[in-house]
This record gives structure tokens, C-alpha cells and sequence, in this order.
């Protein structure tokens, strides 16, 4: 997928939000919504490669899934959504901290996103989880303190993104629960 004529709400100076293409938000790096799910099995976390066509940090490790709303689709509905396109996977899911971040992704694109963080609990021994051979090249379980070893020792084989979550999350507990919006 190359993200031509899918629209997303950017975020306009003073926080409404107007639609965008998705590309042309990752060509002038324009503030945009995001979501980024992360499903635990308790200390785990799984995580994907994403796929070697993606437009952007194709190899790259991440976290369990990442997408941007599509234009008047909620927070709850897009990380829902992507959960069960990119992985297959239908999960009760928990909303966190919202936080801002701008990085290059590579290729001349830019990710300056406004994110909603999202988590899931799930027994991988009992999870069928069905990757999208498109978006996702490999997954795996890893227990988040050895992620977090993991990325400062092999930086380049993470997405910035996954960089830059922990940093601020340095165990990934993502903020505080927060209610679903309405």
C-alpha cells in the first residue's frame, strides 16, 4: 500500500482537524491523528516487522500495529480496525496517553504525529495471530525490558517511532488508562 488518496484528519494551528492525504501528510510532514496498539501477554509484548514493501521503514521491528484514522473514523474504531488488518487479531483494547512526536521515516517522508496509545491483554499460547503478508514480514513476543535493551543496542533495526515511544515510556506502560471517547 502506498497511502495514495486515503485522507486523515491533520491537525491545523488551531486544533481542529481538516482532511489530508496520507501521503502528501508524510511529504510536507504535516501534525496528523495516529493510534498505536500494543498487545501484552503480561511482560511480553508483541511485536511485528513490517513488511518490505511498505512506503516507509520497510524491515523495520515496531510495535504490534500502527495506522492513522481515516478521515471522521474514531481513535477506537481505527486501532481496532488495523488490529485485525495487519495481524488478524480482535482484542478488547485499553486507551492511554496521547503524545506529539515529528521524525523522518526515511525516503524524503516525515511521521509528525499526534498518537493515541492503545493495549490489549492476550494469552499468546491461545492467540491465532494472522499477519497481512503486505504490511507484516515476521512476528514475535518479546518481554519489554529486553526490548527496550534491544532498541539502544541495535537502533537502526527499529522504527523511530518505537524509538521514540520508549524513551517516553521507558517500560511501556503508555500513561494512564484513559475512558474511550465518545
Amino acid at each position: 500500500m502506498n497511502g495514495g488518496d486515503i485522507i486523515i484528519p491533520a491537525v491545523a494551528g488551531d486544533g481542529s482537524l481538516y482532511p489530508v492525504e496520507k501521503m502528501q501528510a508524510h511529504i510536507d510532514g504535516v501534525l496528523h491523528l495516529a493510534v498505536s496498539v500494543f498487545v501484552f501477554d503480561g511482560d511480553l509484548l508483541l511485536v511485528q516487522r513490517r513488511a518490505a514493501g511498505k512506503y516507509h521503514c520497510p524491515g523495520l521491528w515496531a510495535n504490534s500495529c500502527c495506522t492513522h484514522p481515516n478521515w471522521n473514523e474514531s481513535l477506537e474504531m481505527s486501532a481496532a480496525r488495523r488490529l485485525r488488518e495487519e495481524l488478524g487479531i480482535t482484542l478488547p483494547l485499553t486507551r492511554h496517553a496521547t503524545v506529539e512526536y515529528n521524525a523522518p521515516v526515511g525516503r524524503g517522508l516525515r511521521e509528525h504525529e499526534r498518537v493515541t496509545f492503545f493495549s490489549g491483554q492476550a494469552d499468546r499460547r491461545q492467540l491465532e495471530v494472522a499477519p497481512a503478508p503486505a504490511e507484516v514480514e515476521a512476528v514475535d513476543w518479546i518481554d519489554r525490558f529486553e526490548l527496550r535493551r534491544a532498541v539502544l543496542n541495535r537502533p537502526e533495526r527499529f522504527a523511530p517511532w518505537l524509538r521514540i515511544y520508549l524513551e517516553l515510556f521507558p517500560t511501556l506502560d503508555l500513561g494512564q488508562s484513559l475512558p474511550a471517547s465518545s
